[in-house]
């Protein structure tokens, strides 16, 4: 066996100085683009570049969960990410609805079931129908697509390996690297990789996941116990450290304090130290509680891991050709071009270093990236303003900066804070309690007050904040927002109408229509 494996390395060796004498003979690479990775940037960047009738490949290989989940073309948005997460989000707020509407005169027979195996069978389908959608795409702009893991040979040179192990060598002059992150498992942590689930695999289970327990406090964590518990399973969400890292922490605490009120169980300060199977496949899962200092247990039917995302670089062979990656995170360090520490080699996306770890950022990149490689371009992706919303029970968007990141960057003395505590119209009738409902903005006090940051906590957060991210991208400020007429009765005219400073110390709840 071990000889057999020698003579293919050395097959594969002389194939590769093959294939490079013949490109150094020809002067010319088989593809002007080969894209590694078919999510959103990747397929975006091979798309756009096709446009300019260049010669186009996408590599794409999606390696099974430790789960064995495995899915098609689209990357992790379309798969495992945000279009499942919003779906079943949608199915948790029909939920909410069937509740309200007793209050609006619906005779709804009580109680309401949800059924796990037709949402997931019907979210599953139109999953499907997008990975169909992209290879169509990919055929009608005549971009070669390659189901195939890729690594690196040379700078211009990839290996394709399919499932079944045949090889292919495929050259481009550019390469991107856009193959994304996936879910990470705390390998420290007994029985986590053989018991747990991670979010590859919660949207493509056939049945429900019963009592779940949710490990981590990352959106990707609060989100999905935020569906399952609108559904009407029993969730926990286990948090070592504060909520939401890395987004404003007052919005945190109020989005958390309203999944608490909404159902949700948090086990604060908590952190897993092992999990067992015990009989009937139930998981018994043992943790420290560090402010009581005391070991406790609780059996769940499902323990979901939602401790971060690792990017997804292992199988490229990076090191052969130089390119450099982060020591700290493994992400790919790329300057303001997308250009890594090797010529002619990109990375976009979330594997790259220092970059929000969004769709939109992606595809935008990517389109730009092609741009400024086959179309005369010289735009560059700017990466300041990108707004983004968390899809818990209670939505939370936002755009700019925390209040923190503004008192860190301008000082307090040099930040005026507007806010408002609101109640939507909706909530009224059916009796909703809006105690978390909140809109900021953090604003500089000079004589412009230019907006630096918007966030608000209510329905349709992302519908909101979309619309508002234009004027703060063009520089808003203040005096310009209330100048603009609010549309009646909604909950974006609040932001319209925010006067109270957190400075002034006055109450900030809206009062009246």
């Amino acid at each position: 066996m071990a000889t057999l494996w020698r003579r293919r390395e050395r097959f594969l060796g002389v194939l590769g100085r093959l294939c490079r004498t013949v490109r150094a003979l020809s002067g010319k690479n088989e593809y002007d683009l080969l894209v590694i990775g078919g999510g959103s940037g990747g397929l975006a960047c091979a798309k756009e570049a096709a446009q300019f009738g260049r010669k186009v490949a996408v590599l794409d290989y999606v390696e099974p969960s430790p789960k064995g989940t495995k899915w098609g073309l689209g990357g992790t948005c379309v798969n495992v990410g945000c279009i499942p997460k919003k779906l079943m989000h949608q199915a948790a707020l029909l939920g909410s609805a069937l509740k309200d509407a007793q209050h609006y005169g619906w005779n709804i027979a009580q109680p309401v079931h949800h059924t796990w195996s037709v949402m997931a069978q019907a979210v599953q389908n139109h999953v499907k129908s997008l990975n169909w959608g992209h290879r169509v795409q990919l055929q009608d702009k005549k971009v070669k697509y390659f189901n195939m893991k890729g690594s690196f040979s040379d700078p211009h040179t990839i290996r394709g390996l399919t499932k079944a192990g045949k090889e292919t060598i495929v050259t481009a002059e550019n390469i991107v690297i856009a193959t994304g992150g996936r879910p990470k498992y705390p390998m420290h942590i007994a029985g986590a990789l053989e018991y747990g689930i991670t979010s590859d695999d919660l949207f493509w289970l056939k049945e429900s996941p019963g009592k779940t327990l949710v490990v981590g406090a990352s959106y990707v964590s609060l989100e999905c116990a935020g569906f399952l518990t609108g559904i009407g399973l029993d969730t926990t969400v286990m948090m070592r450290s504060i909520p939401l890292r890395g987004f404003d922490q007052q919005m945190a605490s109020l989005v958390t304090e309203h999944m608490e009120c909404y159902g949700t169980k948090f086990l604060k300060r908590c952190f897993p130290t092992k999990v067992e199977k015990l009989e009937g496949n139930r998981l018994q899962v043992t943790w420290k509680n560090t402010d009581l200092g005391t070991e406790e247990t609780d059996c769940f039917d499902t323990v979901m891991w939602a401790v971060g995302r690792a990017p997804d670089v292992k199988t490229l062979n990076l090191d052969a050709v130089g390119v450099k990656t982060s020591s700290e995170t493994g992400k790919i360090i790329v300057d303001a071009s997308e250009a890594t520490s090797v010529p002619h080699i990109y990375a976009i996306g979330d594997i790259t270093e220092g970059r929000p770890e969004l769709t939109p950022t992606a595809i935008a990149a990517g389109k730009l990236l092609a741009r400024r490689l086959f179309g005369q371009s010289s735009e560059l992706m700017d990466y300041d303003n990108v707004p983004t919303t968390v899809f818990t029970p209670l939505e939370y968007g936002c755009v700019g900066l925390s209040e923190e990141a503004a008192v860190q960057c301008y000082g307090s003395d040099n930040v005026e804070v507007y806010h408002a505590y609101y109640k939507p119209l909706e909530f009224t009738v059916a009796e909703r309690d809006a105690t978390q409902c909140y809109i900021k903005m953090v604003c500089l006090r000079e004589r412009e007050q230019r907006i630096l940051g918007l966030h608000f906590i209510g329905p349709n957060a992302g519908e909101v904040i979309q619309g508002f991210a234009l004027g703060i991208k063009c520089g808003a400020t203040y005096p310009q927002l209330m100048k603009t007429v609010g549309i009646h009765p909604t909950c974006a005219e609040e932001i319209t109408k925010l006067h109270i400073t957190k400075r002034s110390g006055l109450d900030a709840t809206v009062t009246g229509c």
